[in-house]
């Protein structure tokens, strides 16, 4: 793969309490250690900012195979949630529920796309046999 852009962040402090930013500066945050595995939840922490960028992302793919099916993605909407939990042997991972809302298509239409998004979209396969991610389509 040839790199068209490259994100660079670096993160000071404490790792999960510490802060982290961009190089342009576009994005510069507090991190801290949600309340539900013992921190103070005064800032956000890496899971939360995975779920904004998987859910852009793949919000992204999703109105690209969409558009190329000539389907209706008026007022569609991605949310993400990812849950992180102890592993065997001592390490965590990660478990993502991707939930795709497309309000003026058929169910079966609707997670066809999101199927075929799922192909396509970069977070996607870079977690592809990694963790266990779940596509659900609302039927909103």
């Amino acid at each position: 793969m040839e790199a068209i852009y490259t994100a660079e962040a670096i993160v000071s402090g404490d790792g999960r309490n510490g802060a982290g930013r961009t190089s342009d500066g576009k994005l510069d945050v507090t991190l801290a250690i949600p309340t539900e595995m013992g921190g103070s939840g005064q800032g956000t922490n890496p899971e939360q900012l995975f779920a904004v960028g998987y859910a852009a992302c793949y919000h992204s793919a999703l109105r690209m195979v969409a558009k190329q099916a000539g389907a209706n993605v008026d007022d569609s909407s991605v949310g993400a949630q990812v849950g992180i939990g102890a592993l065997d042997g001592g390490a965590f991972g990660l478990e993502v529920t991707l939930e795709v809302t497309l309000p003026h298509l058929d169910h079966a239409t609707a997670q066809s796309l999101a199927d075929k998004a799922h192909q396509v979209c970069p977070y996607s396969n870079a977690t592809r046999g990694n963790i266990d991610v779940t596509i659900t389509v609302s039927d909103d």
